[in-house]
């Protein structure tokens, strides 16, 4: 039997380092996310909006996937990736939320929700017989001022003023880049984000309200679903 060699020596284990001192397990996990649909956050002036491409593959379904979770009153999340992870750290999230809530009897600041959902999966990058949440995050929220975080398989965590993960991300983060403005209002977010969804639609598939889910929480610190007709107007 010959020996392996090259990626195949180091990607048998979550905890074995390449020599350029990479973890392939966690790259693999990466590239799983980035192959979900797109889902985008935008921080406009006073909250901030999450939304998803839930791609409804056949008529059949119903619903579609779920991508865009409520984890508490003021905090949502959107997803890529895989979805049974996706699920389960939404729930993991709501846990730490409920948790936060009993001990101080207030609602929990985003960045700490945020980074307890990071910490969570750093800690699946360093045992053996366990892998890496195949699913990138997006967490945002109104506590004292909207906030958007992003954490990746990696564990790392960064805050964002507009971000984008899954399929077709760079060119939604392009237009982000080109277009973004702090001083935005909720339509022109909403607006904003529509387009960015279109950019990420194959040229052969038509984009519906139907699959696109939108919410966002503002100044009230609730979290409110942008309504079908509301999507619709900007659909076109």
């Amino acid at each position: 039997m010959y020996p392996l060699t090259g990626a195949a020596a180091y990607d048998r284990a979550i905890t074995l380092f390449s020599p350029e001192g990479k973890l392939y397990q966690v790259e693999y996990a990466t590239k799983a996310a980035d192959m979900g649909t797109l889902g985008l956050g935008i921080v406009y002036d006073d909250g901030v909006l999450l939304a998803a491409d839930k791609r409804i593959t056949s008529r059949l379904v119903v619903g579609g996937t779920e991508k865009l979770f409520k984890i508490d009153k003021h905090i949502g999340a959107v997803a890529s990736g895989i979805v049974g992870d996706s699920r389960a750290l939404a729930d993991y999230a709501r846990d730490v939320a409920e948790r936060y809530r009993f001990l101080y009897n207030e609602d929990i600041p985003v960045h700490f929700l945020a980074r307890e959902v990071a910490k969570l999966k750093q800690v699946y990058t360093q045992y053996g017989g366990i892998r890496p949440f195949g699913v990138v995050m997006l967490i945002g929220g109104y506590y004292k001022k909207p906030r958007l975080f992003e954490t990746v398989p990696s564990g790392a965590l960064t805050e964002y003023k507009a971000e984008a993960v899954g399929y077709g991300k760079k060119a939604a983060i392009e237009l982000f880049e080109e277009k973004y403005r702090e001083d935005m209002k909720l339509e022109e977010a909403i607006s904003l984000a529509v387009e960015a969804i279109k950019l990420s639609i194959p040229e052969d598939e038509k984009l519906t309200p139907e699959r696109i889910v939108m919410a966002y929480i503002d100044a009230s610190r609730e979290l409110k679903f942008v309504g079908r007709e509301v999507i619709e107007k900007y659909v076109g």
